[in-house]
């Protein structure tokens, strides 16, 4: 009886000691060593490594070009798939004031080069990278279904036509290039009054679109982005002062390389057949 009971004794801690080898090695496991593979050589853990990003540019570009930069902007990104483009439209004057209030831009196009010539007098764009890119022209236009006999602008003055869409001359450049013409055909001070400010050219079509005022000022480019049948071009206006479109590197960019290679796409001859197929004069280098 008592060697029976010594020999379970000695058979349960024989189990026991298994048991404790086998958890031993699963702890082992368990806290990072390799395991290992059919061959008995150790498989270290694979660790996934996640591909750069693009670079982002954002390009503040006046809203007149709305049309023929976003087009650009799928052209320019299948020939360098390694850049993303940002497109930030509105007004010259207003993105040149996010521009000094220090939003996040790397190129600058400009409707006009009043806001362009104040960046780089403030160091805000660099002034070597600045290309004229394309021009337009300012042009009179009536709802298509206007009833009031308007054939020029001086027609303006006329009682019977009450509103007028004009870009906000102080931040808009159409409205800018508008006062100018009016002013110096002597008209200015009889339609001023009239004016139903827009926030941008394209504001300023949406209202004679909509037949929301008489008459509006916008560029000839903008005409050809109307909802068909819904304008008619009373006239071309002059302008003393050319309305050439400027662009440049914003000087704060931490990306001036892409930022280049941008500018270089639309001033390049893709980006100057773009901008005449929206309406633009392209200003070959």
């Amino acid at each position: 009886m008592r060697k029976e009971l010594i020999v379970l004794l000695v058979i349960l801690g024989v189990f026991l000691a298994i048991g404790c080898t086998d958890n031993g090695n699963k702890a082992t496991n368990e806290t990072g060593t390799p395991v290992a593979n059919e061959t008995g050589t150790p498989v270290a853990n694979e660790t996934s490594v996640s591909q750069q990003d693009s670079d982002t540019i954002t390009v503040s570009a006046a809203a007149s070009l709305t049309e023929a930069f976003t087009d650009m902007e799928s052209k320019f990104e299948t020939e360098n798939p390694d850049i993303d483009v940002n497109l930030n439209f509105g007004s010259s004057g207003n993105l040149r004031k996010q521009i000094e209030g220090g939003a996040p831009a790397d190129v600058f196009a400009s409707a006009d080069q009043k806001n362009m010539d104040t960046l780089a007098n403030e160091n805000f764009v660099d002034n070597s990278s600045r290309e004229n890119f394309a021009r337009n022209s300012l042009v009179l236009i009536v709802p298509a279904n206007s009833t009031l006999n308007i054939t020029d602008v001086k027609d303006l003055t006329n009682p019977e036509v009450k509103k007028i869409g004009i870009g906000n001359p102080d931040t808009v450049p159409v409205g800018n290039y508008t006062r100018t013409a009016m002013t110096e055909a002597g008209l200015w001070n009889q339609i001023e009054s009239k004016a139903v400010l827009a926030e941008d050219v394209k504001q300023a079509l949406t209202y004679v679109e909509r037949g929301e005022v008489d008459a509006g000022f916008v560029y000839m480019s903008d005409t050809l982005t109307a909802d068909p049948g819904s304008i008619k071009i009373v006239t071309n206006v002059s302008v003393s002062t050319p309305v050439n479109y400027p662009i440049a590197i914003v000087s704060s960019s931490e990306n001036k390389k892409d930022a280049q290679e941008f500018i270089d796409f639309v001033t390049g001859e893709e980006g100057q057949e773009t901008l005449e197929k929206y309406g633009f004069t392209a200003v070959t280098k």
